[in-house]
């Protein structure tokens, strides 16, 4: 005879009406300031300035996509950014987890000093840099080029401290010990052992590096211009003038988010499943 307890076991649980009410919620919300945005390049300034503003498409988004795309150089603008934004999360990824696997199970003299030392930089507000970094940018002569962008960025207080605090559950001390008992040098040590053991953390680490850098508009205004701008930059020209177009900037606006959404729906259910991954086998 059977009873009723434990016949859930194994069961995957089912979602109720509840839970989908919520998660359409949810989504409805996530998609309202995108969907805003396409039905504000659609049409014109005048149309915006209705009260209430029009919620509906008008007929003007492919003239205004290309009005921004010409007047803004987004062409450019797309290809410096991903060039700038790639180089940044890979450099991130891999200095971040070097730097994290350090602090984490090496053992140096004044590592819990530099540890804080590190951690203190996030106190920092980043207006206070600006001007010294500019000055050594200009010294170097690199203004209006993207290695003044890149390379600032290429380390980041936070995420070596956030591989250093996966790191530390993650990686058994064991397996580092017999890597060293096999002979393995420190550079095939991180290179078979940390990341592979890193790699949720690091698809985490690379994909907020990604969107922040891809994003990024206070550094590169100032050391970049319009002949050689990021996307963020050149979004600035479209709004100059008198009376700027704002329904020609709400479309360079939209120009500029979209392949940030293709690259997430490309890879999401890569980036998710690394995350779940790393998630149950802590």
């Amino acid at each position: 005879m059977t009873t009723g307890i434990g016949t859930g076991i194994g069961r995957r649980p089912r979602a109720g009406p509840v839970a989908y009410t919520v998660l359409t919620l949810f989504t409805a919300g996530s998609l309202l300031p995108l969907v805003w945005t396409a039905m504000a390049a659609s049409g014109d300034s005048a149309r915006l300035a209705h009260t209430p503003p029009p919620l509906w498409f008008g007929g003007r988004l492919l003239t205004n996509l290309g009005t921004a795309w010409t007047d803004a150089r987004l062409g450019l603008a797309l290809a410096n950014t991903t060039l700038v934004a790639g180089t940044v999360a890979l450099g991130t990824v891999l200095f971040c987890t070097i730097a994290g696997f350090a602090f984490a199970k090496l053992r140096f003299r004044f590592r819990r000093a530099l540890l804080l030392l590190t951690v203190g930089t996030m106190m920092v507000p980043p207006q206070l840099s600006v001007v010294p970094l500019f000055m050594i940018v200009a010294r170097l002569g690199w203004t209006d080029q993207l290695r003044a962008v890149v390379l600032p960025a290429l380390v980041s207080a936070f995420g070596v401290f956030f591989m250093r605090q996966y790191l530390i559950e993650a990686l058994p001390d064991e397996l580092i010990e017999a890597a060293r008992v096999d002979g393995a040098s420190s550079l095939r040590v991180v290179w078979h052992v940390v990341l592979p053991v890193a790699r949720p953390a690091m698809a985490v680490l690379g994909m907020l590096s990604f969107v922040q850098a891809w994003n990024d508009f206070f550094w590169p205004v100032i050391a970049l211009t319009q002949e050689n701008p990021t996307v963020q930059v050149a979004l600035t020209g479209l709004g100059r003038g008198y009376v700027p177009d704002q329904a020609v900037v709400m479309a360079g606006a939209l120009l500029g988010t979209l392949p940030l959404l293709l690259a997430f729906t490309l890879f999401g259910r890569q980036i998710v499943g690394g995350i779940m991954r790393g998630a149950l086998k802590g």
